[in-house]
């Protein structure tokens, strides 16, 4: 990015900034594209001044050229203020008028709020109450932007009140709603990997396609996040956001070009496609799990109901998938970390082959978002020796063998998207409400009808319904 810009982080103290944000800007600093002039201005309610919250942030950064480290963190700065409380907003406004002056322009400011999303709708009334999402006067309002991070409300309702807030103070194109998942190499790479091999279009469907698996598997437990987590869910933290991209990503048609209203457009068809489970179905199709040691967490109650898994079957009503079953998995806890979406084909016995035996399952084409992100197909084979026999092998290729890298940090593709001024990798609100109306759905059946959350023991891949929901069509989990 050539131009100056200001980056408001509020909650500038806490994970996503030490974790996320500030090593993807640090990699972005090094690689020179950040320009020349920008400012990072920290918000959150402890007593930092400058140095000490720079102080802090050099803990976060491996790196031992402190020469560099330092030149990066000079462009750092803190405001403390507490969210509900418009003094420390009115400080924040002297402190960005000091930082135009000195460049004698607007300076286009960038909101982030790496917060709890508790905090989302204070913060935002308070940007309108203190004109701070009008720039720097004069019409600027254009040259700011709001940045706010998933989950997007708790059900159908409150995403519907957010977003009218959302929209009320800026305009859709100000909007970036993050959802990290857009930005990892691979899953940009689904829509170039579908749509630049025209091999794979002719197969594509319910003819050749006999049902698609997702699984998104953390080895990890909540940890220190129990509190965050209980109020939230795995159905709300991953569900209605990261599996929705990766489903969308498989069933979507090819857009029109590569913009960012022709690719969002062919994403919101698909998740507004996605066939909604009735309330009184949920238990039939939905598999609600805890691993065992989980109300033992820092900060999580001793009775929660709260899931740490899902699984689901479900179909998405379009001319290409209509009878292709979906199988979602996802958990925390589980045997390994994993995050993949497997195509797996029709397997018909070839009446060439049937004395020698046919694998149960054949082709498989599975798409790996990490670890090791690549793409991987399973073909049959002929064994090795004097007689015919079957085998089934794997063709692969991984970013860091093909390319000697894994490409882009997600954050960073994505700031650098914000700089730009670019949507295409977030989500537009008509995403967000069609996915929030499927998982509503869920949510409401397992209140209705007070679904009880089932147990599984940490390191496996879940509750035993989770197997019993596919292998009762004569399927399994690969």
């Amino acid at each position: 990015m050539n131009s100056p810009f200001i980056m408001v982080v509020f909650g500038a103290t806490g994970d996503l900034m030490r974790n996320k944000l500030l090593p993807a800007l640090f990699s972005l600093f090094k690689k020179k594209q950040l320009g020349i002039e920008f400012f990072v201005i920290g918000f959150a309610r402890r007593p930092f001044t400058n140095d000490s919250f720079r102080k802090m942030l050099r803990e976060s950064i491996k790196n031992k050229n402190s020469v560099l480290v330092k030149k990066f963190l000079d462009n750092f700065y803190y405001q403390q203020g507490l969210f509900d409380d418009k003094k420390g907003y009115n400080q924040l406004i002297k402190k960005l008028n000091t930082f135009d002056n000195k460049l004698g322009a607007c300076i286009t400011r960038l909101f982030y709020l790496a917060t709890p999303p508790d905090n989302y709708e204070i913060i935002l009334d308070f940007l309108r109450s203190t004109k701070l999402s009008e720039g720097c006067g004069q019409g600027s309002s254009k040259w700011t932007r709001i940045i706010i991070e998933k989950p997007f409300g708790k059900d159908l309702d409150t995403a519907r009140l957010l977003d009218k807030k959302l929209g009320n103070i800026f305009d859709e194109k100000q909007i970036f709603r993050v959802d990290h998942y857009l930005g990892k190499e691979t899953v940009q790479n689904m829509v170039a990997f579908r749509f630049a091999n025209k091999v794979f279009e002719p197969v594509w469907n319910e003819n050749y396609i006999d049902h698609i698996q997702i699984t998104w598997a953390e080895e990890r437990g909540v940890g220190v996040h129990g509190k965050f987590f209980d109020g939230v869910g795995l159905l709300r933290d991953v569900g209605q956001n990261h599996l929705m991209q990766l489903i969308a990503g498989v069933a979507m048609e090819e857009p029109k070009s590569f913009t960012k209203e022709f690719l969002r457009d062919e994403r919101a068809k698909v998740i507004k496609a996605i066939r909604p489970i009735a309330k009184i179905d949920v238990s039939k199709f939905v598999v609600r799990g805890q691993y065992n040691s989980y109300i033992k967490e820092k900060n999580v109650p001793q009775h929660s109901n709260t899931e740490t898994f899902v699984a689901m079957k479900f179909f998405i009503d379009t001319p290409r998938f209509k009878n292709v079953p979906f199988y979602v998995r996802a958990g925390k806890n589980l045997q390994r970390n994993v995050v993949e979406i497997s195509i797996v084909f029709v397997q018909s016995s070839n009446i060439l082959f049937k004395e020698y035996g046919f694998p149960k399952i054949g082709n498989v084409l599975t798409i790996r978002i990490q670890p090791d992100e690549g793409i991987s197909i399973r073909i049959l084979a002929k064994k090795p020796g004097t007689k015919l026999a079957l085998k089934t092998v794997n063709m692969h290729f991984t970013y860091q063998e093909a390319f000697q890298t894994k490409g882009a940090d997600a954050y960073e593709k994505i700031l650098v998207d914000i700089f730009a001024g670019d949507q295409m990798l977030f989500n537009r609100s008509d995403e967000l409400s069609s996915s929030w109306e499927f998982i509503t759905n869920i949510l409401e059946g397992w209140s209705d009808h007070k679904s009880k959350v089932l147990m599984y023991a940490p390191g496996t891949w879940g509750p035993k319904e989770a197997n019993d929901l596919i292998e009762k069509d004569g399927r399994k989990w690969l």
